[in-house]
């Protein structure tokens, strides 16, 4: 109970100062517009993410890195790069 027999205030209603205006501004649009994009960018992600995970043996390539060096075996990395 509330000493003085004030309403208390719903946060449902809307105060007295707040504009009855519902639509957003150009900053709040264009915020809207990125959130939107960054959350298909996720899904995208998502779903790429999953189908690595379900065949990850797919998206290699055939070939090693040690296909092209000829004098060299594998493992050998002394002046390899110069």
């Amino acid at each position: 109970m509330m000493d003085g027999g004030q309403p208390v205030p719903s946060p449902l209603v809307p105060l007295g100062n707040v504009s009855s205006d519902s639509s957003m501004s150009l900053e709040q649009k264009t915020t809207f517009v990125f959130v939107i994009l960054l959350f298909i960018f996720l899904g995208i992600l998502i779903v790429r993410c999953f189908r690595i995970l379900l065949d990850p043996y797919r998206s290699m390539p055939t070939s090693t890195w040690a296909d092209g060096l000829e004098g060299l075996e594998k493992g050998q990395f002394d002046h390899a790069l110069a």
